[in-house]
C-alpha cells in the first residue's frame, strides 16, 4: 500500500479470483481519483474477474496437462527402454538423460547394497560434469550417507546443502565441492528385501519438489523390476553355462559307466546276463527282463540302450505300479487340453518323449488291462492316439519291459493279455537273486562302502571276516536293493575305520526261521520286521518301503496279498 501512495494512487479495489474449482488468487485495480469505484463500477469490475478467472484457470489446466504428457511420455521412454535391455549398467544414462529433461538433476546413481560387507555399491552413474569423479564398482558405507538413511528408514529422503553437511562420507564430501545443493535418496525395496537406492543430486536449491519425488518413485519401481530381471538374467546365464558343463561331464561319465560298470559282480550268472544284453543291445527287439525286485533290472535297460543304435536318444522310464491306474493312461500316451477334468493342458506322454529312443516300463505286469490294447498296438503298428484326441501320433520307440511276477501265469488268470506277453517277450534275460550270485557279495560290499563312505566323509577302510561271513550268509530277499540299504544303514552307524554292521538285526531275522519255511515266508517276515523298524510306516524316507528298496504301492499290494495285520507288527 504504501509502494502504491508514493505512485499516486488513491483508491484501491481487490477481487477474489475464484472458479467452482479453485481458488486462483486476487485482482486489483488503482485509481488516482479518491472514490474512484462506486457500486455500478464494482459490479462490472467482479465480471472482469470471473472471466479471468476462468481464463487463468484454463491457461494453468494447460499447463498441467502439458507437464503431466511430459512426465507420461517419459515415463513411457525410461519403461521402454529398461525393457529393451538386461544391461542396465549400459542403459543408466540414458534413462538419467530422460529424467533430466522433466526434473532438473545434474547427478543420478545406482548404488547396490551389499548386506554381508554392510556397504553400498555404485552400479550405475550419470555425472556429465564430472563423469570420472565416481567408478562403477566403487563401494562406500552404509553408515553417514545419505543413501544408507533412506534405506535404513526405508523412505524418501531429500536433503538440501545444510543437511548434506551433516553426512562425512567421501561421496557426499565430493559432491559438495562439485556445487551440488540438493539431494534426493528413494530406497529400492522389492519382496526379497532392499536392493540399493536410486540417488539424484541438483546444483539447484531447492530442488525435489513432492511432485518430483512422486514421479521419481515411479520410475524407482520401474528400476527395482528391471534390476531384478537383470539379476535373474544373469543368475540364469550363468546357471546355464553351469548346466552345459555338467551336462557335457554327466555324458561323457554316463557313457564310460553305464556300459555295465554300475552293475557290480563276476559271478557266473551275472556274466551270462551281460552276455545277453550286449546280444541283444545293436537290435531294435522288444526285451522283457525279468527278476525279483532289487535285482538291477533296470541298470541292465540302461546298459542296452547305452548300447544300442538309439543311445543318442532318450531313455525314458515309466512304474506302471507307482502311478494310480486313472492317470497311468494319461502319463504314458498323453492327453489333450480338457480330455479330463484338470486337464488344463495338452501333455505329452512318454511314449512320444521316448520317439527315437527307448521307452523302459518296469513293473508292466501290474499294468490294467484296459491300458494293455493301446500299448499294444503301439508295438505293433507304431501310433496312438492321445487322450481325449483324435489325431493319430506315430511313434518310432524301442520297448524294454520288466516284471517281477510270472507273466505266464497272469495270462493263465487273465490278468495279462496273451498277445502283449509274446510282443514283450522277444527276448527275455532273466536277472539272478542275490542268494544265486553269493560270490558278488563281497564285491558289493566294498562297493557300496565305499561309495556311502565317501558320500558322509567317513574313514571306512575295514570290513571283518565275521561281518563278511554273515552278509554271505543271509539270503537277501530285497537283493541288491536290500543291501544297499543295509550297508548305507551300517555306514551311519559306523564311527571308527571299521564298518559297524547290525548283525543282530539279520541273525534276529534268521531265528524266526526254520530249515522249511518258503521263500514267500522269509518275505513276509522281512516285511513284518521292518514294519517294526518303522513303527509302521510305509512311505517316505524313513517308512518300511525305502528300507525295503520298494514302491509305497508295491509294497501296500504285498501286505494285503499277504494278509500281513497291523498286530503283527505294532509295538
Amino acid at each position: 500500500m504504501k509502494n502504491l501512495q508514493t505512485a499516486g494512487i488513491r483508491s484501491y479495489s481487490v477481487l477474489p479470483l475464484t472458479t467452482p474449482q479453485r481458488k486462483i488468487g486476487a485482482l486489483g485495480f488503482g485509481s488516482a481519483e479518491v472514490n474512484g469505484y462506486n457500486d455500478s463500477d464494482l459490479v462490472f469490475l467482479q465480471r472482469i474477474g470471473e472471466m479471468i478467472a476462468h481464463a487463468v484457470e484454463n491457461a494453468q489446466n494447460r499447463e498441467a496437462l502439458h507437464k503431466e504428457q511430459e512426465r507420461l511420455r517419459m515415463l513411457l521412454q525410461v519403461n521402454a527402454t529398461l525393457v529393451a535391455s538386461h544391461d542396465l549398467q549400459k542403459l543408466f544414462p540414458l534413462v538419467s538423460s530422460y529424467i533430466r529433461s522433466v526434473v532438473k538433476q545434474d547427478f543420478a546413481s545406482l548404488a547396490l547394497y551389499d548386506e554381508k560387507a554392510q556397504v553400498f555399491r555404485k552400479y550405475a552413474l550419470d555425472f556429465p560434469d564430472a563423469p570420472d569423479l565416481f567408478s562403477i564398482g566403487q563401494t562406500f558405507p552404509l553408515k553417514d550417507t545419505s543413501s544408507g538413511l533412506a534405506l535404513i528408514e526405508q523412505q524418501v529422503k531429500v536433503f538440501n546443502s545444510e543437511q548434506l553437511l551433516q553426512f562425512t562420507s567421501q561421496t557426499n564430501v565430493a559432491l559438495l565441492a562439485n556445487g551440488i545443493k540438493s539431494v534426493c535418496c528413494i530406497p529400492l525395496i522389492t519382496r526379497k528385501g532392499p536392493l540399493g537406492t536410486l540417488n539424484f543430486a541438483s546444483k539447484s536449491e531447492p530442488a525435489f519438489l513432492p511432485e518430483d519425488v512422486g514421479l521419481l518413485k515411479q520410475i524407482a519401481g520401474q528400476m527395482s523390476i528391471a534390476l531384478d530381471h537383470a539379476r535373474a538374467y544373469k543368475e540364469i546365464g550363468e546357471l546355464k553355462d553351469k548346466l552345459a558343463h555338467e551336462k557335457s561331464y554327466l555324458e561323457g561319465e554316463i557313457r564310460s559307466e553305464l556300459n555295465f560298470e554300475e552293475i557290480v559282480g563276476e559271478s557266473i550268472p551275472l556274466k551270462r546276463v551281460m552276455k545277453d544284453a550286449k546280444t541283444v543291445a545293436p537290435e531294435d527287439s522288444n526285451v522283457l527282463i525279468l527278476g525279483e525286485t532289487g535285482t538291477g533290472k533296470e541298470l541292465i535297460a540302461r546298459a542296452i540302450h547305452r548300447m544300442s543304435s538309439r543311445k543318442e536318444g532318450s531313455f525314458i522310464k515309466l512304474n506302471c505300479a507307482a502311478i494310480p491306474t486313472g492317470l497311468l493312461e494319461s502319463e504314458l500316451f498323453g492327453h489333450e487340453k480338457g480330455a479330463f477334468t484338470g486337464a488344463v493342458s495338452q501333455k505329452v506322454g512318454r511314449i512320444e518323449l521316448a520317439d527315437k529312443g527307448t521307452l523302459f516300463l518296469d513293473e508292466v505286469g501290474e499294468m490294467p488291462l484296459e491300458i494293455q490294447p493301446k500299448l499294444l498296438r503301439v508295438l505293433q503298428d507304431h501310433e496312438f492316439e492321445r487322450l481325449g484326441g483324435t489325431r493319430t501320433v506315430r511313434v518310432n520307440v524301442r520297448l524294454i519291459a520288466a516284471t517281477n511276477r510270472d507273466l505266464q501265469k497272469s495270462v493263465a488268470e487273465k490278468e495279462f493279455r496273451q498277445d502283449l506277453y509274446y510282443r514283450l517277450n522277444v527276448f527275455p534275460i532273466r536277472m539272478p537273486a542275490l542268494r544265486e550270485r553269493a560270490r558278488d557279495i563281497p564285491l558289493l560290499v566294498r562297493y557300496f562302502v565305499q561309495m556311502f563312505a565317501r558320500r558322509m566323509n567317513k574313514p571306512i577302510e575295514t570290513i571283518t571276516t565275521e561281518t563278511m561271513n554273515a552278509l554271505i550268509a543271509w539270503d537277501w530277499p530285497g537283493n541288491g536293493r536290500e543291501l544297499e540299504n543295509f550297508i548305507e544303514r551300517s555306514v551311519i552307524l559306523s564311527r571308527g575305520s571299521v564298518l559297524n554292521v547290525p548283525l543282530a538285526e539279520l541273525k534276529h531275522a534268521r531265528s524266526h526261521n526254520s530249515a522249511d519255511l518258503t521263500l514267500a515266508d522269509l518275505e513276509r517276515e522281512y516285511i513284518i520286521r521292518a514294519l517294526r523298524q518303522t513303527g509302521g510306516v510305509i512311505s517316505g524316507m524313513n517308512g518300511a518301503a525305502v528300507k525295503l528298496g520298494l514302491k509305497r504301492t508295491t509294497l501296500q499290494s504285498r501286505i494285503q496279498r499277504m494278509g500281513i495285520s497291523r498286530q503283527e507288527y505294532k509295538n
